[in-house]
């Protein structure tokens, strides 16, 4: 997702990393009373936005795009433009900016910023940006064309129908070109834009430059980042007081869940996320630690199983995965076997405390475009004996063991890959890894830390399955870069990506082809009622081909202090996505 309103969007994707002490990770309180200390399990990739492939970021705080998202109801709102208008036929927005906007160094904001942004970065084919993937129109994939009108209006224009237009055409942050030109127009000796090692973590943070409502001020790398209230933000309230009231931002590095509920306890943070096997705990404590905890419902993220599909090879000729494991995951009859023989219902109840109910699919609930089960989605309840009908039919076979072997013999034994440091994930693993035990499989886990998990999953690739999560949201097009064959996000069957040669062996599959383009289709059909049979359809294919086996949708919790006033605390937008009207007091 990509509306800056809603910073918990930047907090969960996939899951937490290792183990640290906690001495390392004690935040530094100082007599400044009017901050808020925010807990990260990582610290950021970089500071440059477009470059950025983490769930952790600072990006939510720093900068904006034209119109934000109400973290309540999803309906959007003026951002950095404080209006817009849509030509009847739907191809062409005009959007104005706010008088007088200025970047966080005090330099004027512009309709040049905009047209630079999206023209010099966002399309340019030499920059890898994820946000390419939803940005595209139509079958062509041509992006939408912009012109400036004034300082103040800019028309963005495309050729064809595209139903979330002014979402993304508007939702994305606009970055400085006073600053980022140079970077652009010039190469370096490979002749690459000389942008793509600008504003690395190594940068002086005071040297970045944004819009959005805090700038940053110091970075301590494993420990800290710190931001201060940017002077130069457009909002005020009705008494024309600049908004946001509070004045910094610590956002505290601990790695580990354990450590952040030790240091949230002790005072230290000023929010947590809840965890289900810590609900009740907090909950108890919420008077006499000076916190509520809020239930914003079920998430609107997903958390899987996901396979290894890819039947490319490295640069050295080798699989990406064991052709006999290959040869497993690309049966539908082992994978939807999987799927009937983890006890998703005892994983709701013992490891979310009953606090959610299973997942069915990556659409959330709350989305108009959810097809629900009694709407015809398939599902899987837990089913022993017809996960090992659905084995013996696509040729596997029991030995006197009660071990599961293929049909050359060899055993079923293959490693579950995941993020270390989050609790919740660790025992969902050692529940699957228990579950799939009775069906006769081996299952290897293995913990890695946060950077290393995701460099192995979309750089390396050679990994069997992994246990992971994406954020989501109501508009299903934000999830294109998930189920687009060669969206960035496309996990299960990763392609080439930007600045690497072409795979091969890579093989799309015709089901995964197809629900490509049923997206691309639905994002050009303006009838709600057409693009929910659409997508309808995307879903009805997901369940029968199972890439993703889905787990739990829990209800979402969040602790936060009781100094902190003005919380509207939503699953849609977490606890934060009014931070410009919160207040501190003590």
């Amino acid at each position: 997702m990509i509306l800056y309103s809603r910073l918990r969007w930047f907090v969960i994707l996939l899951a937490a990393i290792a183990t640290i002490t906690l001495s390392a990770c004690t935040p530094a309180r100082s007599n400044l009373v009017n901050r808020l200390i925010v807990p990260t399990p990582s610290g950021p990739a970089t500071f440059n936005y477009p470059l950025n492939q983490s769930a952790y970021s600072v990006f939510g705080y720093m900068y904006e795009g034209l119109i934000n998202e109400n973290g309540l109801t999803s309906e959007l709102e003026p951002g950095l433009a404080e209006s817009w208008e849509v030509s009847k036929d739907g191809k062409k927005i005009v959007f104005t900016l706010r008088e007088g906007l200025k970047w966080s160094d005090g330099q004027p904001l512009t309709t040049d910023d905009i047209i630079f942004s999206y023209e010099k970065i966002y399309f340019n084919d030499k920059i890898p940006s994820g946000l390419k993937d939803i940005l595209r129109v139509g079958i062509s994939g041509q992006f939408p064309k912009l012109k400036k009108l004034d300082s103040r209006r800019v028309e963005f224009s495309v050729a064809e129908p595209f139903a979330p237009f002014i979402r993304y055409a508007g939702g994305i942050p606009i970055l400085p070109a006073h600053i980022l030109q140079e970077s652009i127009d010039n190469t370096d000796a490979d002749g690459k834009p000389k942008f793509l090692t600008t504003w690395g973590t190594d940068t002086d943070p005071k040297k970045i430059v944004g819009n959005g409502q805090y700038r940053m001020l110091s970075y301590t790398p494993n420990q800290r980042v710190v931001l201060e209230r940017n002077p130069y933000y457009w909002r005020k309230d009705a008494e024309g007081n600049p908004q946001p009231y509070i004045q910094q931002i610590v956002w505290q590095i601990i790695e580990n869940t354990d450590n952040q509920l030790l240091n949230f306890r002790s005072g230290d943070l000023d929010t947590l996320n809840v965890e289900p096997e810590v609900f009740p705990l907090l909950k108890r404590e919420e008077k006499r630690g000076q916190y509520t905890v809020f239930n914003g419902g079920p998430d609107t993220g997903s958390v899987f199983m996901c396979f290894n599909l890819n039947k490319g090879r490295n640069a050295q000729n080798q699989p990406f995965v064991d052709p006999v494991k290959s040869r497993w995951f690309a049966s539908k009859e082992f994978r939807q076997a999987i799927a009937y023989g983890i006890n998703r219902e005892a994983m709701t109840n013992n490891i979310y405390r009953g606090l959610g109910a299973p997942l069915h699919s990556p659409i959330p609930a709350q989305s108009p475009f959810y097809l629900s089960p009694e709407q015809g989605l398939k599902t899987y309840s837990y089913d022993l004996e017809k996960a090992k009908e659905l084995l013996l039919s696509a040729g596997f076979k029991y030995n006197s063991n009660g071990e599961l072997l293929d049909a050359e013999g060899n055993k079923v034994r293959f490693t579950l890959l995941m993020a270390a440091g989050k609790k919740v994930r660790e025992q969902m693993g050692t529940q699957i890894k228990q579950d799939l035990g009775k069906l006769g499989m081996q299952i290897d886990t293995q913990f890695l830390s946060f950077n290393t998990y995701v460099e192995k999953l979309r750089l390396t690739r050679n990994w069997d399955t992994y246990l992971g999560g994406f954020t989501g949201g109501t508009e299903p097009h934000s999830g294109y870069n998930i189920w687009s064959v060669n969206g960035t996000l496309h996990s299960f069957n990763q392609g080439p990506q930007f600045g690497e040669p072409p795979i091969k062996g890579w093989e799309v599959y015709d089901w995964e082809q197809k629900i490509d383009d049923l997206y691309v289709k639905a994002s050009q059909e303006l009838d709600e009622a057409k693009r929910k049979e659409l997508y309808g359809e995307t879903q009805r294919i997901i369940a029968e081909q199972v890439p993703f086996v889905y787990m739990v949708n829990p209800l979402t919790f969040e602790a936060v202090r009781d100094r902190v006033s003005g919380i509207r605390y939503s699953a849609l937008g977490g606890a934060f996505w009014n931070l410009y009207e919160l207040k501190i007091t003590e």
